[in-house]
């Protein structure tokens, strides 16, 4: 009877590893709950050796020996399975390129309202060269205030923000989505079914920014729902939304994506993530390095803010930005070249 147990529970946990290291191959990448298990690959790595760990002690007695050799075996695959996909991805790369004339720099930081100082986003900018701020959960009076910062920091940029149910009075920051792009850029306009959310993401708001003399790339500030339980619907149809926007063309989408390259995996087109565009992290080697929640080391925790951009152009670098200053996501920082210089 133990020993069908045994086999029973070898041949289980068999099936669970390899739904945790690659559920896109049982498609259940965006089914609850597998889809929050593969969210931190470096977790799953983590208990997978630990696992083995115990394997081998329980090697230590007769009885047990042949059952623990099978889930040392079982856990190793695993382990060794997430680390190659680690490899390829990237465990973490905190440096950029110098900037060139042409290069153009993104900032991405989901800043939990108004946690994290004008101030301190402000330095941030300037510290990091951006050239487009995405900042999910900012309100549009503190991208002014940033604003102000910039330009007298010899760094102008224009101010953009959608807000989701403007006439609530205090309503949770979470309705606003801001971007900021340099004036070097050009001016850029919100597009009409942004702005008024007839086109959008559901529960809180991307913006779609058009430039106004069509010169330059569109920009796309997201914001997808998180995926709870009682929310997995919403946020499939907000990820749909997210890869619908990169069609072929001159794209950057930047921001809370709330998804992991794999939750993406039905979604890329002609060798995209989303659509049409590439996440930048994942070819510049911080693929695994997570950016929530901030309380957890990179590795432990969910990479689920991104840039990402259409094949007009070529990813150089990218950086996780250590100091969260209160928010419960770190920000990243990304290069692009117009592939064209290339």
């Amino acid at each position: 009877m133990l020993r069908l147990l045994g086999i029973l529970f070898t041949v289980l946990l068999a099936i669970a590893t390899a739904i945790a290291v690659w559920p896109q191959f049982f498609h259940l990448e965006q089914t609850y709950p597998f889809a929050q298990v593969v969210a931190a690959r470096g977790a799953v790595l983590g208990a997978l050796l630990l696992l083995a760990l115990l394997a081998m002690l329980l090697m230590f007695s007769k009885t047990l020996r042949g059952f623990a050799a099978s889930v040392l075996i079982i856990a190793l695959l695993g382990a060794a399975a997430t680390a190659l996909i680690g490899v390829n991805r990237g465990f973490g790369r905190n440096t950029l390129p110098d900037a060139t004339d042409t290069s153009i720099r993104v900032l991405s930081w989901n800043t939990a309202g108004e946690v994290v100082s004008a101030e301190t986003i402000a330095q941030e900018v300037v510290d990091s060269g951006a050239d487009i701020v995405a900042l999910p959960e900012t309100t549009e009076a503190v991208g002014e205030e940033i604003a102000v910062m910039l330009r007298d920091q010899g760094h102008p940029m224009w101010v953009h923000n959608v807000q989701f149910n403007p006439d609530v009075v205090d309503g949770p920051k979470s309705w606003q989505t801001t971007v900021l792009v340099a004036a070097d850029l050009g001016q850029y306009s919100v597009i009409e079914s942004s702005q008024d959310g007839s086109s959008n993401t559901g529960s809180v708001p991307s913006v779609v920014l058009m430039p106004v003399d069509g010169s330059g790339p569109t920009i796309v500030a997201v914001h997808a729902v998180a995926p709870r339980r009682e929310e997995m619907g919403q946020w499939r149809s907000d990820l749909q939304w997210i890869a619908d926007q990169c069609p072929e063309g001159d794209f950057i989408l930047a921001g809370d994506f709330n998804a992991t390259i794999d939750h993406m995996a039905p979604l890329g087109v002609g060798g995209g993530d989303m659509g049409y565009c590439r996440d930048v992290a994942s070819r510049t080697g911080n693929g695994l390095s997570g950016t929530w929640p901030s309380s957890l080391p990179e590795l432990l925790s969910a990479p689920i803010d991104h840039v990402m951009a259409s094949q007009n152009w070529t990813p150089t670098g990218s950086m996780i930005i250590a100091d969260a200053s209160g928010s419960d996501h770190r920000g990243l920082v990304v290069q692009l070249e117009p592939a064209a210089a290339e």
